[in-house]
């Protein structure tokens, strides 16, 4: 092989090689266009300000989550403040009541059987207003004179003998227990009984 058709052999594949680099539709081009076109710069640039968007967002709404805490505890508190107000204002009437009945209890130029019997009428009015108000907050008397005695809800006070009640039973109240909705508001005390002491002798 002379050297003139070496010369020429070369020449055809640089140029074969020159047309393949310089083809526009080679993908291998393409690819490399893309990624110049991609700047490191502004994609940082887009993804900060993406960040400090997200972190103005949490903070807003870590903001809005504290003063909802804030507000509710601020309710709670106001609430307990004046849990009792609704009760005292069903209460006023029972007083004024009691006002009224002792007012006209002791009357001038009249005998004091009738004044005491309009003082007793009054109070005992007042009494029945007084106990449908509890009723009405669910507060209920319990039941003892005759039940067996329930140290649960009764505090003993003393033993009687009884002929009619049998042994470990309430003979009598001293003052009434009292349930507010399923929960014990006030134990009654109560006399129990010690059974017929005299028939057992």
């Amino acid at each position: 092989m002379t050297d003139e058709k070496l010369n020429d052999e070369l020449e055809q594949e640089n140029g074969l090689e020159e047309n393949v680099e310089s083809d526009p539709e080679s993908p291998e081009l393409e690819l490399e266009l893309e990624e110049e076109s991609e700047d490191p710069a502004e994609e940082l640039a887009k993804a900060r300000e993406e960040i400090a968007h997200l972190k103005d967002k949490i903070l807003r709404a870590a903001a809005e989550n504290e003063n909802f805490k804030k507000r509710v505890e601020r309710e709670r508190q106001t609430s307990l403040k004046y849990a009792g107000e609704t009760i005292f204002k069903e209460i006023l009437p029972v007083v004024d009541n009691l006002e009224r009945a002792v007012d006209q209890g002791v009357v001038d130029n009249i005998d004091a059987a009738d004044n005491l019997s309009a003082l007793l009428e009054g109070v005992q009015l007042t009494l029945k207003s007084l106990v449908s108000i509890l009723e009405k907050f669910e507060v209920k008397p319990i039941e003892t004179v005759g039940q067996v005695f329930d140290p649960k809800v009764q505090e003993a006070l003393t033993m009687e003998a009884s002929t009619t009640i049998p042994a470990n039973h309430v003979v009598n109240e001293f003052e009434k227990g009292y349930y507010y909705k399923d929960r014990l508001l006030r134990a009654a005390k109560v006399i129990v009984s010690s059974g017929n002491n005299e028939a057992e002798n």
